[in-house]
């Protein structure tokens, strides 16, 4: 015989006010049925507690979703400017006043006519067609003072040297000359080719110092009356990559010598099939130091490419200013005498992008970026009182003033990072998606903080890598506009073009004067590369002729 419960279970009964209506009987039920209905409670309790889980995560997965959307959106379609956008004011009445308008400013005193000393001069005359005569009484007018004008022009043109070489004969008997003998040709930089340097020299600049497809260049040439082949033209740098590799050997070795790099890389593309390689995705590697920016383009973007080109330096310590990219951290690693100093333009990136990708963090990310706008501002005032040749110790009171207000700042923003991270835990279930955006921010703020923090005892090395990211532009402009290279020695050729002229750039020698004194020097030495470099290096060169270099080339007519 089954027992029952002695629990009662009051059925629901609505609360009306009328007495008549007698209450609903209670209902006695089984001490199973009570356990299976105890049961299902905390059975749809779990589900419940858990569907509310699962929507908390929807929700921030949506919102993470949502800031992705709004980042790409931002990459493709957005302002390439840090400057906020005046669409949420667009519901507001615009000032009446204008904002000043751009350029110089009416009444401002002007810097006069730009000087163009290294232009030369072509004189020309404009007469009148007839001698003017006065119109009331007939009498014509009488020569006066001349008024000069200027019109600057450039000229560009194909034209044929026709060389006409002298032939001369013998007027006598001997034996074992030549009866007649004919004058030299002119030194050509590829003997065979039918092209004069001019061409080699407009080739090489256009593609790889202004950086156009070479294929625009041919087509101008085209309607000046001088087709030329692309093949052609392919065949002739091919030849003159093994002139210019002298020059790029040098640059390393000379590089090696130096102790501050500011390094980057970004994507290239080789078509050619390598073995041993997948796809057309090569890398192009940047290091610049203060006399050299070398390039390489290699198949890959691992660690063992700065590892082997870093492996000849003669320095006990040097100093590598780079992103937070994980190559270099292995760098580090495997050749201890490197020392990192990362990039604050990259930090202040991340606080930026946070801002795009979720607006509701922008009240909480733009003070941080304010921070790093005063650190900015009080290490440059810092880095205008450093004398180089001092130590820290023994810099001026100026110097040390701002060098200490600069630890100071330092100091002032790695405590509120810490106890916000301290305040933290991302593991919680409360823990929202914003927090843990700031939380990962601030995080990888302390991990690099060491590298980070370089500058401060080394006045010398900037805050950040806009040198590196500056001299990579120009090759990165390149790659838009040719794709790349299309085979494996003209990426070598490319990484040496580049190498050369930012190199160039560098020391401010103008490289088409540069390039046309090397030319010409490869076609004395019958289409080689001279023997002696020092008077094409501008650490070796003497200081003459580097001033002559940096201006244009000399006009030969």
């Amino acid at each position: 015989m089954n027992a029952f419960c002695q629990t009662l279970l009051p059925a629901y009964t609505p609360k009306i006010d009328n007495n008549d209506i007698e209450p609903s009987p209670q209902i006695i039920i089984s001490e199973r049925e009570y356990s299976e209905l105890k049961w299902e409670v905390g059975y749809w309790q779990s589900l419940h507690q858990r569907s509310i889980v699962r929507e908390i995560k929807l929700k921030q997965t949506i919102k993470e979703k949502d800031g992705q959307i709004r980042d790409l959106k931002n990459r493709v379609f957005g302002k390439k400017s840090e400057k906020k956008s005046a669409s949420k004011d667009t519901g507001k009445s615009k000032p009446d006043k204008s904002k000043r308008p751009r350029g110089q400013q009416p009444g401002s005193k002007g810097h006069g006519r730009t000087k163009r000393p290294d232009l030369p001069e072509q004189e020309e005359e404009s007469n009148f067609l007839q001698d003017p005569i006065c119109p009331n009484c007939n009498k014509p007018y009488v020569p006066d003072e001349s008024k000069e004008a200027k019109i600057i022009e450039v000229e560009v043109k194909a034209y044929t040297r026709k060389i006409i070489r002298q032939c001369m004969k013998k007027d006598c008997l001997c034996k074992g000359v030549p009866n007649t003998i004919t004058a030299p040709m002119p030194p050509k930089v590829i003997p065979k080719s039918p092209y004069g340097i001019s061409i080699m020299e407009a080739v090489l600049l256009s593609k790889f110092h202004y950086c156009q497809p070479t294929n625009r260049l041919l087509n101008q040439y085209k309607e000046l009356g001088l087709p030329i082949s692309p093949g052609t033209i392919a065949g002739d740098l091919k030849k003159l990559k093994e002139l210019f590799q002298p020059v790029y050997d040098a640059l390393y070795n000379h590089q090696m010598t130096e102790d501050r790099f500011h390094n980057d890389e970004s994507g290239w593309k080789v078509f050619e099939t390598v073995e041993g390689k997948i796809g057309n995705r090569w890398w192009l590697w940047v290091s610049r130091s203060v006399s050299v920016v070398y390039f390489q383009i290699a198949p890959g973007r691992g660690a063992n490419v700065p590892v082997e080109y870093f492996s000849n330096i003669q320095k006990k310590k040097i100093i590598v200013i780079c992103d937070r990219y994980s190559a270099y951290k292995s760098l580090a690693k495997q050749l201890p005498f490197i020392i990192l100093a990362f990039c604050w333009a990259h930090i202040r990136r991340d606080f930026l992008d946070a801002i795009r990708k979720y607006p509701d963090l922008e009240e909480w990310a733009l003070p941080w970026v304010e921070k790093f706008g005063e650190l900015y501002h009080i290490n440059n005032l810092r880095c205008k009182e450093f004398v180089q040749k001092f130590p820290i110790q023994w810099q001026p009171a100026s110097f040390k003033d701002q060098h200490k207000k600069l630890v100071e700042k330092m100091d002032e923003i790695a405590k509120e990072r810490d106890a916000f991270i301290a305040s933290h835990n991302p593991d919680d279930l409360d823990s929202d998606l914003l927090s843990n955006v700031k939380y990962k921010i601030l995080t990888s703020l302390k991990n690099h903080w060491e590298g980070l923090s370089i500058f401060v005892e080394h006045p010398e090395v900037p805050m950040d890598n806009n040198k590196g990211e500056r001299s990579i532009r120009n090759p990165v402009t390149g790659r838009k506009n040719f794709y790349g290279s299309g085979s494996l020695w003209s990426s070598q050729l490319a990484a040496i073009m580049f190498s050369i002229f930012q190199s160039m750039a560098l020391w401010k020698i103008n490289c088409k004067h540069w390039l046309r004194s090397y030319l010409t020097a490869c076609a004395k030495n019958n289409g080689k590369a001279p023997e002696d470099l020092s008077t094409f290096l501008p650490w070796a060169m003497d200081g003459d002729r580097r001033q002559r270099l940096i201006k244009p080339v000399p006009d030969s007519s």
